[in-house]
């Protein structure tokens, strides 16, 4: 295990510690969050958005300062190494639950995540709906479909649902990417051209054989690490 393995492990803790009456983002939901918060157009300073990890009523009732500390510390810590990745490259490895009876890959906590983050600024969403390209458009409102399925307003039928439940975690990401590139163009100009092409749309799914030639799921092989 690796130290960012580590550091998140150690997240995780720190968040299921926190009051679970006020129901406390979870680390996938936290990943979403701080994803939709670094693609704003607008900046939103950590004063505003910190409250939400807390859960709703923004008060953690942390039992102590040092836990606090180490708390705070860690969630400002992931949300700079996801800032730092996408001046990087505009893909990213969304962190997804799995759940543990039938290894199936769980995105609503990091959709529900990210939903929250864009009712931070609706106003400036609304404008990269309205003056983004039609891909940027068709991305954020798939964001935007799913986490309509999520709390279950969906208007898609049910087997619609089933398809897109399967395709959503690979989908994510290039969402994400299309989006980035749209809304904050300061972080695109920092990217390479090399890390973006039209031909680099399309990732490795979860679900695809693994290319190391094992036969099994890219999750259950080179993707578990």
């Amino acid at each position: 295990m690796n130290s960012s393995d580590q550091e998140l492990d150690r997240l995780d803790q720190l968040l299921s510690a926190l009051p679970k009456e006020n129901l406390p983002m979870t680390l996938s939901e936290l990943d979403g969050y701080v994803t939709g918060i670094l693609l704003c157009p607008d900046i939103i300073a950590p004063s505003e958005w910190l409250s939400n990890v807390w859960g709703e009523t923004g008060d953690a009732n942390f039992p102590d300062i040092p836990t606090a500390e180490a708390t705070i510390s860690a969630v400002m810590k992931h949300y700079n190494s996801v800032a730092m990745l996408l001046t990087q490259t505009p893909w990213i490895e969304p962190i997804y639950e799995v759940d543990p009876n039938s290894d199936e890959t769980l995105w609503e906590a990091w959709i529900n995540g990210f939903a929250c983050a864009l009712r931070l600024r609706p106003d400036e969403w609304t404008t990269v709906l309205e003056r983004g390209d039609e891909e940027t458009q068709s991305s954020l409102i798939f964001l935007m479909s799913l986490q309509e399925i999520n709390v279950g307003i969906s208007k898609f039928t049910e087997e619609e649902i089933d398809e897109i439940d399967i395709e959503a975690p690979d989908i994510i990401p290039n969402c994400v990417a299309t989006i980035l590139l749209m809304s904050r163009t300061e972080l695109a100009q920092r990217i390479k051209p090399m890390d973006y092409t039209p031909s680099q749309r399309k990732r490795l799914g979860r679900n695809d054989p693994c290319p190391c030639g094992s036969e099994r799921k890219y999750k259950k092989c080179c993707g578990s690490n």
